[in-house]
């Protein structure tokens, strides 16, 4: 699948498997780069990588039967060459290699590589992983398995050669077996299954080899990449001529008994991510609480049935959107009745501004969502797996252990941005571009910072950015203010969803 649009440029690609092999093949076909030479600087690469784990001891070096090994053979060579202590192990049968693997096997200098046995790891300083390649899915075969599951249970670091094996590559589903990597230098460029749980765990550090293969002229467009710092350029800033309505609008209807708070965090987090005026759309039972705590927000009281949304309440709603326009959040605090349910419906179903759907928003839809398909406006839906599950009627093991594949599925019969959340947050166009955040904010893992993305993507939405960039900037932007408000606070233990909204400001900055 290719996507119309390109990445943009505060993406850093990631190419799938075949766009890996078709980069590959127009490098030796076109350029004429030799694959054996190809091989010889991973090697290096690889060596490197080693050398910065391992400066000195014994290396294990455990090689598979492809290009992979091919990889492990020039790196033990390398070492050796270096003074290394190096052992090479393998899995395969050493008759059957042909190609560049098998002429980096014939230039191993010293021991021939030895039948792969567990105890041949005792005593590793570092240990290569370089037994299954980019090109592996499924489950490891029986005695493959047994040689992952003995390097992990080592004790000794790992340095994974392209991807950990065990890890598919193109997903990060892993369904068996797989390497838990200290290291993994992967060549040329990542693939998403390095950044994609839960292939990321598997992955440690990444680290990216020149192999010496051009980016420019490939005949690939990469679909799918990492979200950078430059995503903040897409953000529209205030200026002299500006006003309130003019720096954007943002209704966010939601709240019921017990579940006040969730409003109230999304509608500040939007006012503190540049909206200049938001509307709380709220129970009328439950108003006088937010005209307490929300000072600088309006609030819009609505028929309500004993402190929940009814379906009466969507008109005040829709109309007060196609008046003032902006972007519409529905869900934080919602509540699960049928009233509040048929409530989220219709505002999902009709409202004429772009939308955002969080929490029981999303549950209101489950099962029909390609009933979002016939908006004339855009949508961005914020589950994170258990609600993705519900969305998808399946289970929220099935959408862990592949997530980029029901993100995409997802998107794509809702015609709508979807954004799975969790450290790999990944967002998802319909036919479309994929973002992936470096993640790395366990501050956010606190109840309420669900509600403070929701805002700030309204918030970005209302200013007119485009629902991908805006989408994206919010989650860089998301994780940013966690790792601030935890560095203010010496950790992310005791950080809540009201400090990241106050390092919202700074991450704008």
């Amino acid at each position: 699948m290719t996507p119309a649009d390109p990445l943009p440029a505060w993406m850093q690609p990631l190419l799938d498997v075949e766009q890996l092999r078709a980069t590959d093949a127009w490098a030796i076909e076109e350029l004429g780069i030799p694959g054996v030479v190809l091989m010889e600087r991973a090697g290096e690469g690889l060596a490197r990588a080693v050398a910065d784990v391992a400066p000195g001891g014994d290396v294990v070096v455990v090689c598979g039967a492809g290009n992979n090994g091919g990889d492990g053979y020039v790196v033990a060579r390398l070492l050796r060459e270096a003074g290394r202590a190096v052992r090479v192990l393998t899995t395969a049968d050493l008759s059957r290699l042909k190609g560049d693997a098998r002429i980096q096997l014939e230039r191993l200098p010293g021991d021939a590589p030895a039948a792969f046995a567990p105890r041949a790891l005792e005593g590793a300083a570092v240990i290569v992983d370089a037994i299954l390649g980019t090109g592996f899915t499924g489950v490891p075969r029986d005695d493959v398995a047994g040689a992952i599951a003995a390097i992990n249970a080592s004790g000794a670091p790992v340095v994974a050669a392209d991807v950990p094996s065990g890890v598919d590559a193109a997903t990060g589903a892993v369904e068996g077996e797989a390497v838990h990597a200290a290291v993994t230098a992967t060549f040329h460029a990542a693939m998403p299954g390095l950044w994609i749980l839960p292939g990321k765990a598997h992955a440690g550090e990444v680290t990216v080899v020149d192999i010496g293969i051009p980016h420019e002229g490939a005949p690939v467009q990469p679909y799918i990449g990492l979200i950078g710092p430059g995503v903040l350029d897409t953000y529209p800033r205030r200026g002299q001529d500006s006003t309130k309505f003019a720096s954007g609008h943002v209704l966010v209807a939601g709240g019921s008994r017990g579940m006040t708070g969730a409003v109230c965090l999304s509608s500040s987090a939007a006012m503190r991510a540049g909206a200049g005026y938001v509307t709380a759309c709220v129970p009328d039972s439950l108003n006088d609480i937010f005209e307490i705590k929300l000072t600088e927000v309006m609030s819009a009281p609505l028929p309500d049935d004993g402190g929940a949304h009814t379906a009466a309440g969507a008109q005040d709603v829709l109309d007060r959107a196609r008046t003032r326009g902006g972007t519409l959040v529905v869900g934080p605090g919602l509540g699960r009745t049928e009233g509040a349910f048929a409530f989220a419906r219709r505002l999902a179903r009709e409202a004429s501004v772009a939308l955002v759907l969080d929490a029981d928003g999303l549950n209101a839809i489950a099962g029909h969502l390609e009933t979002l398909r016939d908006r004339d406006a855009p949508a961005v839906l914020t589950p994170h797996a258990g609600e993705l599950a519900r969305l998808l009627e399946t289970a929220s093991d099935a959408v862990n252990a592949r997530r980029l594949d029901h993100v995409r599925e997802a998107a794509r019969r809702a015609g709508s941005i979807v954004l799975l959340k969790g450290d790999d947050t990944i967002v998802a166009e319909p036919e479309g571009r994929v973002a992936i955040s470096r993640g790395g904010s366990p501050a956010l893992a606190t109840a309420g910072t669900g509600d403070v993305l929701s805002g700030v993507i309204a918030a970005f939405l209302s200013r007119g950015m485009t629902p991908f960039d805006a989408t994206c900037a919010a989650v860089f932007v998301h994780a940013e203010a966690g790792r601030r408000a935890a560095a203010a606070l010496s950790g992310p233990d005791g950080v809540i969803a009201s400090d990241v909204i106050d390092e919202l400001p700074h991450t704008l900055d």
